[in-house]
């Protein structure tokens, strides 16, 4: 996808990435043979991480330690003498000092796709159980860059519906199941038999409404879903792009059959009214 793509998706300006790239926070795409450079899901993610850091107060040579070390520990060093400083400012950064405390006090840390919000952290205790898949973890990377990404509204509705649908007895089961199996199509072909099922089962667990009015069509030139399918095998990526048919075909079947019944039931009031 183009710089103003990727800034669009994490909710920066084109002068910040191109800020980042200087001081050696955001690595340097690849690029095209017309020049223009060529950012990937990775790009992403890592830009999304840059913005909650920096919007936590650290200064960006912080980030730079945060982002460099691997293990998480020297972001639980810098959230501390951040929490220490926030202390002496309490009235004006009470919210802050919370999130923060959210943060350090997460069971073992915070974790790799942190900092996020406490509602997120939440949710990813709750499916704890699932740190071993491959596909898990980029899941996590996934929902940190879209509760980053998201307006205010959108992201209370996306933490209100995940957390809804864990919450449901075998809600985590069936996340875990289809976790297995888009992690056995990692070295699949994309005609692989498994990729419909994977489909199906994926489909079940996103509640209804995740994907919401206005998102990008399948079949728009969308520079996000391009750099989404290429951050995955092919046969994961296949399997990923029949889920999102899926719910788009059944959110345009309910849409039609509630008009349906809207101009039923208008057109039974108009005959009782004439």
């Amino acid at each position: 996808m183009r710089i103003g793509e990727l800034a669009a998706a994490v909710g920066v300006t084109t002068r910040a990435v191109r800020h980042y790239h200087h001081l050696g926070l955001l690595p340097e795409p690849e690029r095209r043979a017309n020049g223009y450079r060529d950012y990937t899901l990775r790009h992403a993610v890592v830009l999304a991480r840059i913005r909650r850091l920096t919007e936590l107060g650290l200064g960006l040579a912080e980030v730079r330690d945060v982002l460099a070390d691997d293990a998480g520990k020297d972001l639980v060093e810098v959230l501390t003498e951040l929490d220490e400083d926030l202390a002496r400012q309490e009235a004006a950064l009470r919210d802050r000092r919370a999130r923060l405390r959210t943060l350090l006090e997460t069971e073992g840390g915070p974790t790799t796709e942190g900092p996020v919000s406490p509602e997120l952290a939440a949710l990813f205790r709750e499916v704890a159980g699932l740190s071993d898949s491959p596909m898990a973890a980029r899941d996590r990377e996934m929902l940190a860059l879209v509760e980053t990404a998201a307006p205010p509204e959108q992201r209370e509705q996306l933490m209100g519906l995940l957390t809804g649908f864990v919450k449901v007895p075998g809600g985590v089961e069936r996340v875990l199941a289809a976790y297995a199996l888009l992690d056995e199509l990692a070295d699949a072909e994309p005609d692989d038999p498994r990729v419909d099922e994977a489909a199906r089962v994926l489909a079940e667990c996103l509640p209804a409404g995740l994907l919401p009015e206005g998102a990008p069509s399948l079949d728009q030139d969308n520079g996000f879903l391009r750099a989404m399918y290429a951050d995955f095998p092919p046969a994961q990526a296949e399997a990923i792009r029949r889920t999102l048919r899926i719910i788009t075909e059944e959110r345009t079947e309910l849409t039609e059959r509630t008009e349906l019944t809207e101009l039923t039931e208008l057109t039974e009031l108009t005959e009782l009214t004439t």
